[in-house]
């Protein structure tokens, strides 16, 4: 099993170097704030920056856009946008509509569920639910698929941990860590600024992969002792980590409980797939009886504190880059 887990974080480690900030993700917010009855001034911000002129946005048939104004008439704006090439420039896009009279409406796009239907009134419906179940579990899952620095402290802990109830109780106390923190953070209620934020994260990679070589040397290091205490720590510093793809997009505060279940949701059906994956190929390779050199035992250990702290130093440079 060891050795098999040797090849994976060989692989993992080889391929992601690059990605600095692995778990970020790009979000735009489109707001149309209504001037006069039908009639709608949008504004488009992105980060990092993408000019509207980029954006491949589809209104309601009786609707005329030409951006800034968007011209829907006594119609008003209802019916369905689309905004086509999500993904490949931002991941989720936020529209916010702000009318002459009640309260502003949100609505998330993301690039699994790229059409929303925009209603007439401010009341939440059976369609707007499902809808932002849909967006957000995907943009969970896209999230922690996509987070490399996340995968890989998940899968340092397999390495120390091996599996059975062991394993089941560490990863189940890393999800409690960060969807504890993920809540808090989403409401407003602890904030870290990101960029130290990501440099921790990082950091916590480099502690998992000097654990490793502990092992290996015959050391019982905190996590092999303590491997509960550990994910839990450090789940609450990931959480923290996760919430930076909620409060990007500036969600209204009545959906954000629904928004911030179901991206949760997503998130934990990504980390279980991964995981799984994990778990198979042990079972795949104790089946095989394949076996890696001698050689190449150490070599993954080595990589994914290479990897880990080559990310730490990327980032505290942003970190100490700023005024």
């Amino acid at each position: 099993m060891l050795r098999l887990l040797s090849l994976a974080l060989l692989v993992l480690a080889i391929v992601l170097p690059r990605m600095v900030a692995a778990h970020e993700a790009s979000l735009g917010v489109l707001e149309f704030r209504e001037m006069r009855r039908g009639v709608f001034i949008g504004h488009w911000t992105m980060e990092p920056t993408i000019g509207a002129e980029h954006v491949d946005l589809k209104v309601p048939p009786h609707c005329y856009l030409r951006l800034p104004e968007l011209n829907c008439g006594d119609k008003g704006l209802v019916g369905q946008i689309t905004i086509g090439n999500l993904g490949a420039d931002m991941s989720a896009a936020l529209i916010k509509i702000i009318p002459l009279k009640g309260e502003p409406r949100s609505y998330t796009i993301s690039a699994a569920n790229p059409v929303v239907s925009l209603l007439g009134s401010d009341a939440p419906t059976l369609d707007t639910w499902l809808e932002l179940a849909k967006t957000y579990v995907n943009l969970g899952i896209d999230h922690i698929l996509l987070g490399a620095d996340h995968l890989l402290f998940v899968l340092g802990l397999i390495w120390i941990v091996h599996g059975g109830w062991r394993l089941a109780k560490t990863i189940t106390a890393f999800t409690i860590g960060h969807s504890a923190s993920l809540a808090a953070a989403a409401f407003g209620l602890i904030g870290v600024p990101e960029a130290p934020l990501n440099a921790c994260i990082a950091l916590s990679i480099v502690f998992v992969g000097v654990e490793i070589v502990k092992q290996q040397r015959g050391e019982t290091g905190l996590t092999a002792r303590h491997p509960w205490a550990v994910a839990l720590s450090f789940g609450l510093v990931h959480g923290i980590g996760f919430a930076g793809a909620l409060a990007g997009l500036g969600l209204e505060r009545r959906l954000l409980p629904a928004a911030l279940l179901f991206f949760n949701v997503g998130v934990e059906i990504g980390q279980i797939a991964f995981v799984l994956l994990v778990l198979a190929l042990i079972w795949a390779h104790r089946q095989l009886g394949a076996a890696l050199p001698r050689w190449g035992d150490q070599l993954p250990a080595y990589a994914i504190g290479s990897v880990s702290m080559f990310w730490f130093l990327g980032r505290l440079v942003r970190v100490l880059a700023i005024p």
